[in-house]
């Protein structure tokens, strides 16, 4: 089961960041409730997320109202960005490399930062080099910004042999692994694909959150590869095209649901196509 903080932040990821970045209190615990989520456990968490920042909030006479901060809307802009961008078609033959280094004692900002180059399509060369065939120099440099203790060196490097890039994905990525769980997602979700545009009210919700909770955690994992250096029937962008396909098609149910929890018009922003 996704966790309540995740589905609050699907939530206004999807749907609340279009109205305003700001929703009552006991709305979401209305669409919690419709995932799944009892009140009480909603009320928690909303307390929690605010007292760890990614909430303001204020009153209006009674009424609670939550505000997401600029900080998680940079967020759920960067996470929206990386989840919907197309799979890449071409590639130069540069990768972006990071060098960072640190004392071994530093496990808990070691363990950010590699979570960080993953999330942005690095992959583990060795400990401390991290490729990605991604034109994303600028993107790695404000890593130092995110961790001024340690020493990060970006650079571009190329080896104008095929088949050794090939080997370099090989290690720094577990592709048959991801390419097993993406065909496992379009096994799961193929029958959603028949009758997403029957779904209506809260069941068109549940099933674009559920879509959406299930996939995203998958880019953390892929690096988007060119065609150049994807393996034989790779199914990363079949899966990606039916991810996309998916979610358009239960945006317009699911948003007139939220839209009819909240009072507000969420139905014509919250399409993938608006990215």
């Amino acid at each position: 089961m996704t966790k309540p903080r995740s589905l609050i932040l699907d939530l206004f990821g999807d749907y609340l960041r279009y109205v305003g970045s700001e929703v009552r209190a006991a709305d979401l615990v209305d669409l919690l409730f419709a995932l799944g989520v009892e009140p009480a456990t909603t009320r928690v968490t909303l307390s929690r997320l605010r007292q760890e920042g990614w909430f303001t909030t204020r009153r209006e006479g009674r009424e609670t109202i939550y505000r997401l901060t600029d900080g998680l809307l940079e967020i759920l802009d960067e996470g929206r960005d990386r989840i919907f961008a197309p799979y890449r078609v071409e590639w130069d033959g540069w990768w972006t490399q990071v060098v960072f280094e640190l004392p071994e004692s530093d496990r808990t900002v070691r363990e950010q930062l590699k979570k960080r180059l993953a999330w942005l399509g690095f992959g583990a060369l060795s400990t401390s080099t991290w490729l990605s065939p991604r034109p994303i120099r600028q993107r790695a440099e404000a890593l130092s910004v995110e961790f001024p203790t340690v020493r990060i060196d970006v650079l571009s490097s190329r080896t104008d042999d095929l088949s050794h890039d090939r080997r370099l994905v090989e290690q720094c990525w577990d592709l048959p692994a991801l390419d097993a769980d993406y065909r496992d997602f379009m096994c799961a979700h193929s029958g959603l694909a028949e009758t997403a545009a029957q779904l209506t009210g809260a069941a068109a919700l549940i099933a674009r959150v559920e879509l959406t909770s299930t996939f995203r955690h998958f880019p953390f994992r892929d690096p988007s590869l060119p065609e150049s250096l994807r393996p034989h029937d790779w199914s990363g962008a079949e899966a990606h095209g039916l991810f996309l396909a998916l979610h358009d098609q239960l945006a317009s149910a699911a948003s007139d649901y939220v839209g009819s929890v909240v009072g507000e018009d969420v139905g014509a922003l919250a399409g993938s196509e608006n990215i």
